[in-house]
């Protein structure tokens, strides 16, 4: 054997076994750190890819790992270059691997491993380390909880299991998981990513996801509804179970990733326009669609699970070239998400439209669709849309786009993406642009402006699709 050979071998970076470790897998401990109650006044957090080894404004800070794991994967493949990135700050909270109900179970369990080495490590150098904790279901409690000594304090998030968007709450999963965390860690304190459930109990210092925007760190901001009963201002329910709840904090713009399901909570209408992919099975419902830009019929086909199979729009969303008026959309529910296929149209007049039982009952729904009601929140609000084929028309500068995230450009072909000024045919033949990803969308310019920079600017008009 070679030098050189033998150095990689015996080095601790591959055998990882130089901290002493819990349970049956040896999971390394995070050796629990000295706090006092003022380390979490007035606390702020600063996410990973955030961090300077310069940064001598935020020393007062923590530093989280509520990111996507590819953000911080270095600090498992290279620690000794953290180190310095992270010593500034006033502690850090162990990077957070995913812990996906949909993963393996062994990739669940290195995901623990590594999250306690990388606190080890980081301990080890002198840093105070604060354990994260995500679990999957009940079979992971065997190995999650380890290598955190009791009495720690730890830090969880809840924005994964918390319903936001088009996704209902994980609340009982997680529930099952944090009593388990009480149970058997007993920990001083909870850091809480997030907001937390009112079942939970514990000496919670409360991270405020809404606040998340740099952006807010210099201005006036609107609190959480349950900022008053946090701070002590008004007295809890008589059925809460919460036993004390400690401050608030401003925190970096992350990706906020967590535990649960990969694919977030059961999909859960959003919008009352929304409310149509639901039904009775057998059934179509006709739902009419009021934008300030003017009005159109569609015609949902409810299956037998009481889902939305395929709906008839009665409009050409403004874009001719890619639509015909009416036209179809098959949906698919198998990313769990209504995902519309590529429409169906017809040059030459539409086939009929029925149901199951061959009749045609209709159940009328009116929808009154606002620029408001339809706005982007965010740039992951118009990527997320845009993924999952949603369709979108907007105005910037009193000129009309159309965005469209599930086209064939032509018959046979891979659905792509396509945005352009909204018109006639040659309007949009002359300013289309065809994009693989919701990214290449949002550099398309809109006048003097690029779509990315102005997209939660926009007035949108109508989302048939969200």
């Amino acid at each position: 054997m070679t030098e050189e050979n033998y150095l990689y071998r015996t080095s601790p970076l591959m055998l990882r076994n130089q901290f002493p470790g819990t349970g049956a897998w040896h999971i390394p401990i995070i050796p629990k750190a000295a706090f006092s109650d003022e380390d979490f006044t007035d606390l702020r957090l600063i996410g990973f890819d955030r961090t300077k080894s310069n940064d001598y404004g935020h020393t007062d800070w923590m530093v989280h790992f509520f990111l996507y794991d590819y953000k911080f994967e270095r600090v498992w493949k290279q620690p000794e270059q953290a180190i310095e990135r992270l010593r500034p700050y006033r502690a850090v909270l162990s990077p957070d691997f995913s812990m996906y109900l949909e993963m393996n179970p062994v990739i669940q369990l290195y995901n623990v491993f590594r999250n306690r080495w990388c606190g080890a490590y980081l301990a080890g150098k002198g840093l105070r380390v604060i354990p994260t904790v995500s679990w999957g279901d009940e079979s992971t409690f065997d190995f999650c909880f380890e290598g955190i000594p009791k009495g720690s304090t730890v830090a969880v998030s809840t924005y994964m299991v918390s319903e936001h968007g088009h996704h209902a709450d994980q609340k009982g999963f997680f529930m099952k998981g944090y009593r388990e965390l009480l149970r058997r860690v007993e920990p001083e304190r909870i850091i809480c990513y997030n907001e937390p459930f009112p079942e939970m109990e514990g000496n919670i210092v409360y991270v405020n996801y809404e606040l998340s925007s740099w952006k807010y760190q210099n201005e006036e901001y609107t609190p959480s509804k349950y900022l008053p009963y946090i701070c002590g201002k008004l007295p809890l329910l008589a059925e809460s179970t919460l036993r004390v709840k400690s401050g608030y904090v401003l925190q970096d713009d992350s990706d906020r990733k967590g535990m649960g399901s990969a694919y977030g909570g059961a999909w859960k209408p959003a919008k009352p326009a929304d409310e149509r992919f639901l039904g009775q099975p057998g059934e179509i419902k006709k739902t009419t669609i009021h934008t300030s830009k003017g009005s159109y019929e569609v015609e949902t086909k409810i299956g037998p699970d009481g889902k939305a199979t395929k709906e008839r729009h009665f409009t050409d969303h403004w874009q001719p070239t890619k639509h015909t008026d009416p036209h179809d959309h098959e949906i698919d529910w198998s990313t769990g998400f209504p995902h519309p296929k590529p429409p169906t149209n017809y040059p030459d007049g539409e086939p009929d439209f029925k149901n199951y039982t061959g009749g045609n009952s209709m159940s009328d729904l009116v929808i009154f669709q606002t620029p408001e009601t339809n706005r982007f929140t965010s740039i992951s609000d118009f990527k997320m849309c845009m993924t999952h084929g949603g369709e979108a028309v907007f105005e910037w500068k009193g000129v009309d786009y159309c965005c469209f995230g599930c086209i064939c450009q032509n018959p046979g072909e891979k659905p792509r993406m396509v945005i352009s000024q909204a018109g006639s045919e040659e309007v949009n033949r002359r300013t289309e642009m065809w994009c693989d990803t919701a990214d290449d969308l949002l550099e398309y310019m809109v006048g003097e402006d690029r779509l990315r920079d102005v997209i939660t600017q926009v007035k949108v008009w109508d989302r048939p699709f969200s």
